[in-house]
Parts: C-alpha cells; sequence; structure tokens
C-alpha cells in the first residue's frame, strides 16, 4: 500500500486544487493508495490573516488563481469571509473526523465549504452543521471542538510538520518517498504514483 501524505491549510486555494488534481490522478488506483492529509497552517494566531478585500488577494486571485480554477475546470471563489478564519478549530474538528474515519470527506467539505459557499470555517457552529453533513455526530464534534480535546494532537501534527519534516508551503505531497512541493499537472502527478507503487 502506498503512503501519500498531503500538507495543506483550508484557506490555500491551491491545496483545494491540490485535493483535485490527486483524486482525478488516484482514479484506478485508489485501492492501492492510502491518502493521509496533514495540517500546516500558513497563518498560526497571533499573526494577522488576509482581508479577501486587500491588494494582495485581490491581485493573487486575478493573476493567479482564477486562470487556474479555469483551467483544472474548478469552481472557485475568493471568499468574502474578511479577514480570514483561523484554522486551528477546523483542523481539531479533523483530527476527531479522522478518528471516526472520515479525515478524506471532512477535509473536502471544508475545501468546498470556503471555497464554493463561502463559509466561516472558523466559527464552531458552522463547522458542528458541515461535520453532520458528512455524517459525524453533531453533538460529539461540537464537544470536542469546545473543550479544544485535540489541541495538543493539532499541536503535534504542526510541530512534526514544521520541525521534522521541514515543510514551509502547501501544498506538499510525500509520494511514497519522493517529495513534491506545490502543485503538478494531474499526469504528472500519475505518472509519479505509478513509478512509486512499481518500486
Amino acid at each position: 500500500m502506498l503512503q501519500i501524505k498531503v500538507y495543506s491549510d483550508y484557506v490555500c486555494p491551491y491545496c483545494f486544487f491540490g485535493e483535485q488534481v490527486l483524486e482525478k490522478a488516484l482514479e484506478g488506483m485508489e485501492e492501492q493508495v492510502q491518502v493521509e492529509w496533514m495540517p500546516f497552517e500558513l497563518r498560526p494566531q497571533p499573526t494577522p490573516t488576509l482581508k479577501p478585500e486587500g491588494e494582495y488577494l485581490q491581485s493573487t486571485w486575478e493573476n493567479s488563481v482564477y486562470p487556474m480554477g479555469k483551467q483544472l475546470g474548478i469552481d472557485i471563489v475568493l471568499p468574502k469571509v474578511s479577514p480570514q478564519p483561523y484554522t486551528h478549530l477546523s483542523f481539531e474538528g479533523y483530527q476527531y473526523a479522522k478518528e471516526q474515519g472520515k479525515g478524506e470527506a471532512y477535509t473536502h467539505r471544508m475545501f468546498t465549504a470556503f471555497f464554493q459557499e463561502e463559509k466561516n470555517i472558523g466559527d464552531i457552529e458552522v463547522l458542528t452543521k458541515l461535520a453532520g453533513e458528512i455524517g459525524l455526530n453533531e453533538q460529539e464534534f461540537r464537544k470536542a471542538l469546545e473543550s479544544r480535546r485535540y489541541k495538543e494532537t493539532h499541536q503535534q501534527a504542526l510541530r512534526h510538520a514544521n520541525q521534522e519534516i521541514g515543510i514551509q508551503a502547501v501544498p506538499t505531497f510525500i509520494i511514497g518517498n519522493k517529495m513534491v512541493r506545490g502543485l503538478l499537472r494531474e499526469e504528472d502527478m500519475r505518472r509519479l504514483i505509478k513509478q512509486e507503487l512499481e518500486t
């Protein structure tokens, strides 16, 4: 079984693209591969998060994100949530979802909720409702977030990403023994996965 680890942040549009590209690249090979999503916060507290109305995000989206979305055939919008949410709570929710065997479904729902529905994924109410949509127990989920049950698990995952793996940008894919920083084209990712499966 080939292990693929993907380091990403839920407020990174390229990570959403990466999720979609990986899914397509894996078609027909799903049984041979295990994907694990790994948290990485681009702007952890107390670093200020970005504002969608600011010049940086406006120009990045206009010049890079929207053209790439169009090229990949992925609907994406710059969410109007201002400032952008911190993602530590959504990642603590991910740790709960992963324990319930729904890590991938949860990750996908975070991306679509933020980048297609403009939902505030830093808000416990919003997160609880989204967790319910993918079949998680809303009461248990809310309790886990309110009590910060997974705070230390999440912090350990961040330390692992920063100190042990040396992740500096997302998305970063570790496919078997190969590390890929940034977005690959679907065919290149597929070729790399096949190579790793054959070794």
